[in-house]
């Protein structure tokens, strides 16, 4: 029996954000969305926040469940990440979760873009916390139900912080999504309407809303599903009576579509607050 600690290795450094940890900076290279993601990390709390759990959506493989890390160990180019075992047992209990494998892993890039800023927002603490990275398959409605139910007791727990990993719209013939609204004028214009008033519908926490808004649009918002998750563990929480509120902080797009040989990827950052 081995004792090797099993890692994963920071494999988009040097590529869609910097390997030196010298260089202080979501869910895309940070030279497009760092300045946006930094407004919901702004707002951690790292001396209350003793675990970080980090949902990302999964881009290469077919999941249509919720998968657990092989690691152990999440590297970053500041230092180790240490994954929570006791909650990564408690939830494999469940049955509900699959194993990805540490080649799965390190070739998803949704969880790991917020590694940096989660260790980067928790350095003063850095020996007192502990992750727990969730891939988020294509879910249908009742299984964010189900896994927002789960996931419900851990949100409601002040000292867990709770990173949901998305971008907004993939707009563009190379995204297969050109929706566009000509009473909004420039494209770009359109694609910013139509994300807000996704956004409105989140700061609602009414994840049937957001469904029917996703179904009516098909807007192109790759982490939908740990969004609906989360979505889901509110309205489960809101139940027995827990106030909350969520807002967003900042949007940003990749770049101003004005013809349709353009293309860009929006970005928002936003955060919940539990009272």
């Amino acid at each position: 029996m081995s004792n090797r600690v099993v890692c994963r290795e920071a494999s988009h450094a040097g590529s869609w954000y910097s390997a030196s940890g010298n260089n202080r900076a979501p869910h895309a290279g940070y030279t497009y969305c760092g300045a946006c993601a930094a407004h919901a990390y702004k707002q951690v709390d790292p001396s209350v926040t003793r675990r970080v759990f980090i949902l990302g959506p999964s881009h290469h493989v077919p999941l249509s469940r919720c998968a657990l890390s092989p690691a152990e160990v999440y590297r970053t180019p500041l230092y180790d990440l240490r994954i929570d075992q006791k909650v990564y047992a408690d939830l494999w209990k469940t049955g509900l979760f699959e194993r990805m494998s540490l080649q799965t892993d390190e070739d998803e890039h949704s969880i790991e873009m917020h590694l940096p800023y989660t260790a980067k927002a928790m350095e003063s603490h850095k020996d007192e916390f502990s992750i727990v990275p969730v891939l988020v398959g294509a879910l249908s409605e009742s299984k964010e139900q189900e896994y927002g139910k789960l996931l419900s007791k851990y949100l409601a727990d002040p000292s867990n912080l709770f990173i949901i990993s998305s971008d907004f719209c993939h707009w563009g013939q190379r995204f297969r999504y050109t929706y566009y609204d000509e009473s909004q004028g420039e494209i770009y214009r359109s694609i910013e309407h139509l994300d807000k008033m996704g956004m409105g519908i989140i700061e609602q926490l009414d994840p049937m809303s957001f469904t029917n808004y996703l179904k009516k649009y098909r807007n192109t918002i790759c982490g939908r599903h740990p969004i609906g998750v989360l979505l889901n563990a509110v309205a489960e929480l809101r139940k027995s009576g827990l106030e909350m509120n969520f807002s967003f902080l900042n949007y940003a797009q990749s770049s101003e579509c004005r013809n349709w040989q353009d293309s860009s990827v929006s970005y928002a950052a936003g955060a919940l607050i539990v009272h």
